[in-house]
Formats: C-alpha cells, structure tokens, sequence
C-alpha cells in the first residue's frame, strides 16, 4: 500500500465516521478527475477560469512586475496545483520576455497531470527552466520552508476557497511563514456576484460537475475496494450567500451499506443522506484584506476582470 493510499484510507475512515460524513475534495484530483475538471473549466457556466485567464491577459506584465520578475536577482516560481497551467503559461511568457532569471517549479498531486504539463511546457516553451513537484500542498510547503533564495508562490484558480475559514487562515498562515521580505505570494479569489450565476457554475446543465464529485466514489471503489453504486448517488450543490460559501454533497438516494475492503470496514448510509464534498467560498476586498492582515501578510496589488467578478491578489509578509 503506497504512502499515499493509506492516507487516503485515514481520510475516509476517520470522514465517513463523522456525523455529518465529510471527506476532502483534494482527494478529487486523480488523473480521471484532473480530466474532468479540466472540461469543466470550459463550460459555459464556469466564469472563474475565463475571468482569471482575462486578469492574465490584461495585466500579465504588471503582476510578472509586482512578483518580482524585473528586479535581476533570480527566484522560483513556486505554483501549488498547477493543473494543465493554462492560465500561469501567459505569466510565464511575460516573465521570459522581461527576461527574468526564474525557475518554475509545478507542483500537483496528478502525475499523470504533471507530465501532460512538463510536455506542453517544453514544446511551448523550450527556454523555460521546469522543476516538477508531483506532491500534496502540505508537503509542498514543507519543502517552500526549507527552499534558498527569493520565490514567488501562486494558488490560482479561487482553490483558497475550498478551505473552510479556520483552515483558510491556517493555510495562509503555513504560506506567510517561510516567506522573506521580497517573497510573495499570489492568490487567486473568486468575488461574490449574482447567487445565480455562481450557483450554476456548480452544477452545470450538461453533468460534468456531478460526473467530477462522483468520480471520487469511483476512485474509493478503485483504490480502496469499496462497493459504491453510483447509480444510488447523485450530486447535490448550493450557494448560501449570507456565508459566501458553495457547499456540494454526495446524496445516497436509497439506505444502503458500503464496504471498504481496504479498512475491512461497512459504512451504512441512510436514504438522503449526504457526504460533504466540497466548499468553494466566495470573497469581498475588505474580507480578503482582513483576511491577509490575520495571516500575517499585506496586499501589494489587486488585479480584478473587467467585471469584478474575480481577483488576482499579491500578497508580502508584514
């Protein structure tokens, strides 16, 4: 059993015996939910992607600028979840135009993501120094806190608000403390807007959203011997705009028992019970630069789309 198959089965075992059962969406990231998300991200009704890509275009040279991609003296790039790095390619060029001295260190949990990402980058970018990490965020950081030299750290995508608020501010903690004077950091967050609108982004008409939340049902199958039917499942989203928070659920249609040969354990759950998936919280200014100033750092610049529905912030230790 590899490293970090027994921290999946830690994961469920100590998840589904919560009341209400709970598991983490980092575990949707195998290589089938990496694809997914990856079309999701092209759907219609998911603007952050679009609007961060727009933030990329329109002010690519400002944020290579405030990341320190001018000043001479040369630093790492550090990007947690990259992902197919889409969006981050625009920032790279900007740097390498500029004539940065950096080097980009990806870091994912999908290997078969990094290696699809390390082969676009050497054909699409063949002068750009590439150091892929295939790692979780905690272990990431734990190499950020022992890394020389300047660095640049990114957290694109809003996947700040997957963390609840107590781990958002633990999380933001953890990047803050290895950070220098002339380190930064830059978060993307996703702004509050129309409930609607971020409400269909997460349940979108055509399924792929429900196909990615169920994945993780088949990949416990896989990985962990359990017996999930996924035709007793459906995925369950909504917005609550008092909080800011998109929460999505697992729903078992029917009462059922689910064993798990790896944890030699059965799960019973009731008829319309649910498993909480995923948070995706959604942000103010003043929300996000009281939230820097808890975690020990300043906003440096605030980069939003032309219609404010999303930002890109860079952040410095106090």
């Amino acid at each position: 059993m590899t490293t970090e198959l027994t921290d999946l089965a830690r994961h469920v075992a100590e998840g589904l015996a919560r009341n209400p059962k709970a598991l983490s969406s980092m575990y949707f990231y195998d290589d089938a939910g990496s694809r997914l998300f990856q079309q999701i991200m092209a759907l219609p009704e998911y603007y952050p992607t679009r609007a961060e890509f727009a933030i990329f275009r329109t002010h690519g040279a400002a944020i290579g600028a405030a990341l320190g991609g001018t000043a001479g003296e040369p630093f790492t790039l550090v990007e947690l979840g990259a992902g197919d790095g889409a969006k981050t390619k625009l920032l790279l060029r900007e740097l390498l135009a500029a004539n940065s001295d950096f080097t980009y260190a990806p870091v994912d949990i999908s290997a078969g993501a990094m290696s699809g990402l390390v082969a676009t980058l050497a054909a699409e970018l063949p002068a750009l120094r590439v150091v892929p990490v295939v790692e979780s965020y905690a272990d990431a950081l734990d190499q950020l806190r022992t890394q020389p030299g300047r660095k640049a750290v990114l957290f694109l995508g809003s996947n700040i608000g997957n963390f609840g608020p107590a781990e958002r501010l633990d999380f933001l903690r953890q990047l803050a403390t290895p950070l220098g004077a002339d380190d930064r950091l830059l978060i993307g967050f996703d702004l509050r807007k129309d409930p609607r609108r971020i409400r269909a982004a997460y349940d979108d008409a055509q399924g792929i959203t429900a196909a990615f939340n169920l994945n993780l049902l088949t990949r416990l199958n896989r990985e962990l011997g359990a017996d999930f039917d996924l035709a007793r499942w459906q995925h369950y989203t909504d917005y609550e705009p008092l909080t800011g928070a998109v929460r999505s659920f697992l729903v078992s249609t029917e009462a059922q028992n689910i064993h798990f040969e790896a944890l030699e354990t059965t799960v019973h759950f009731a008829a319309w019970e649910v498993i909480h998936t995923e948070n995706s919280y959604k942000f103010t200014r003043p929300q996000i630069e009281a939230l820097a100033a808890e975690a020990g750092l300043r906003v440096v610049d605030f980069f939003t789309d032309g219609a404010g529905d999303f930002a890109d912030v860079v952040l410095a230790a106090r």
